[in-house]
């Protein structure tokens, strides 16, 4: 890979659109891309990752606003409360986002049950048609 790339291929590699990339950064999502002489957004390998990094967030259900604040804490650097804060968060969304799967998995189960339950009914009602 190039050491840079333009917003159209940075909007191919991360999924997202052209438009969503500058928001993103508008609002402070993502810190300020370098540019070109000619104004041109150059993305580098560190900004492709952060980006990774927040969609990741965004599929788990992390709000902007608390995507905003990590961000934010992010800027900061490698300083106790930045940290501390930061992790605190992604523990939290964790311990969230296991209650979720946990939610789900029961879930799963019910609707493996009832499919299960169908499929012998099914297979009643056919033997009985057969007959």
């Amino acid at each position: 890979m190039a050491t840079t790339i333009t917003i159209q291929q940075a909007a191919a590699a991360t999924g997202l659109s052209i438009h969503t990339l500058r928001y993103y950064e508008k609002i402070g999502l993502i810190d300020p891309v370098p540019r070109q002489s000619n104004q041109h957004r150059m993305y580098r390998q560190e900004d492709l990752l952060w980006i990774e990094f927040l969609l990741r967030l965004r599929a788990t259900g992390m709000s902007i606003q608390q995507m905003l604040r990590y961000a934010e804490l992010r800027r900061l650097g490698e300083q106790i409360g930045s940290v501390s804060e930061r992790k605190v968060m992604l523990e939290r969304h964790t311990v969230a986002l296991e209650a979720e799967l946990l939610a789900l998995q029961e879930t799963l189960g019910i609707l493996r049950d009832k499919i299960a339950l169908y499929a012998g009914l099914e297979q009643k009602l056919k033997a009985t048609i057969d007959a």
